[in-house]
């Protein structure tokens, strides 16, 4: 990707929580990575892997051990009032008071945002304008979410913080707000989410990285970060061929009568089991073939498996560089 203005940089960033030495922890360990303007940046990892820490920071919440931090070219814990009003925040949980109305606690917000947008627009936007005289307590955890997207919506951001944004969600909810989420992309907002959901990641996110122990391991576009890893081919080898008669040039894994290959050439592979079959006049029962996904790119990852290990330090490998 081409360097366009930055909305962040993360340079050799570290968060240390307790005392120097054995009764302290270091959760975040010299992160560096840039976030485009415009860009929806994923920011993945195990629960422990350091991501809320990182997010923390970035939102000025904390102060770093070492290191710095800037958005919108400014230190967002050091100039707090300046970067403050530019950013939205959606944490897990926004803790609003429960006898409040939706109405009421989106007018509450919106007191103590600068600029903020028509509430009504905005409950429209993420779909609880018909339920904007409904309790707090009386929301489901998808609206509730709805109504922290909303509330982090209100003063226009130009960068937007979104922490697992569609926890408890049903379908309809989290396909309208991916919607949102393009379309406030498309208008120029820049996008920093954290979540668990690896679909959703693979799905919106121009680029991401990978956590693991602190650091940030790999980073690339989805893409990127799978085609890295190796595709793989399965089926069940017919009743009376040995995985002897198995091609050669195509190693595999046979268990029982399941066999499976892995490849980083997924069309060669095929076509030569394909071929073979057809020579040897055989069917291939249960075949699938397909490429990495990200679910597997980050499970191998999380499981400290080929790839995962970043040096001491704060470099790591960036997929496509």
């Amino acid at each position: 990707m081409r360097h366009r203005e930055r909305a962040i940089e993360v340079s050799g960033l570290w968060r240390r929580y307790g005392p120097k030495g054995e009764g302290g922890f270091d959760a975040v360990r010299g992160l560096d990575f840039t976030v485009e303007r415009g860009e929806l940046f994923a920011l993945l990892g195990t629960n422990g892997a350091g991501k809320t820490s990182t997010v923390e920071l970035l939102e000025g919440l904390e102060r770093p051990s070492r290191g710095t931090v800037r958005v919108l070219g400014h230190d967002p814990f050091g100039e707090r009032r300046t970067v403050r009003p530019r950013i939205g925040i959606m944490l897990q949980e926004g803790g609003f008071p429960a006898d409040l109305s939706v109405r009421e606690t989106a007018r509450m917000w919106a007191g103590i945002t600068t600029d903020p947008r028509d509430i009504g627009e905005t409950l429209d936007l993420v779909g609880l304008g018909r339920r904007e005289e409904v309790r707090i307590k009386q929301l489901s955890g998808g609206e509730r979410r709805r109504l922290d997207l909303a509330l982090a919506l209100l003063g226009h951001p130009e960068v937007l913080f979104l922490d697992e944004p569609t926890t408890g969600m049903d379908p309809e909810g989290r396909r309208d707000t991916w919607r949102l989420v393009r379309e406030l992309r498309a208008q120029g907002t820049t996008v920093v989410l954290t979540t668990h959901y690896l679909d959703e990641a693979e799905e919106l996110a121009d680029r991401l990285a990978i956590m693991r122990e602190g650091r940030v391991v790999v980073t690339g576009t989805p893409a990127e970060v799978t085609a890295a890893r190796p595709s793989r081919i399965r089926f069940d080898l017919p009743e009376g061929v040995p995985p002897a008669r198995l091609p050669l040039s195509v190693p595999a894994a046979v268990d029982g009568r399941r066999v499976e290959v892995r490849t980083d050439r997924l069309q060669e592979a095929l076509t030569e089991l394909l071929l073979w079959a057809r020579r040897e006049e055989l069917t291939l029962q249960g075949l699938d073939a397909r490429s990495a996904t990200l679910e597997e790119a980050f499970l191998e990852i999380a499981r400290g498996g080929p790839g995962a290990d970043a040096p001491d330090g704060h470099e790591h490998a960036e997929v496509g560089a």
